[in-house]
């Protein structure tokens, strides 16, 4: 797998909708779960969504869940989260991820990924 490049991170107001997109370069991206973490400041880098290969299957945090949504275009090697109904908690940087020995299992702990894109950043204003 290539270079992860996040993209559309921003500022938003309390309850407004935000998308962030997450492209590959590499050339095997459909063999690869992806999944977005976060990290605030002062805080671990913590896990909000995954998607299977196929895009058939995805992971929240309880946090996150019917709030956010995972989905992937493996044609156009991207990989998507839609934040919707946004909270002053959500404000972190956002890192797309790929991990790619393990078919058939998201994974929760960053240390089952193996690349990692450089974060985009998001606030959300109250």
């Amino acid at each position: 797998q290539g270079p992860l490049v996040e993209s559309g991170g921003g500022l938003i107001q309390a309850g407004g909708s935000l998308r962030l997109s997450c492209a590959a370069s590499g050339q095997a991206f459909s063999s690869y779960t992806m999944a977005w973490f976060r990290q605030a400041p002062g805080k671990e880098r913590r896990f909000v969504a995954g998607i299977s290969r196929s895009g058939g299957s995805t992971s929240y945090a309880d946090s996150v869940k019917g709030r956010f949504t995972i989905s992937r275009d493996n044609g156009k090697k991207a990989v998507y989260l839609q934040m919707n109904s946004a909270k002053p908690e959500d404000t972190a940087v956002y890192y797309c991820a790929a991990e790619g020995d393990s078919p058939g299992l998201i994974w929760m702990g960053a240390s089952h990924y193996d690349y990692w894109g450089q974060g985009t950043q998001v606030t959300v204003s109250s």
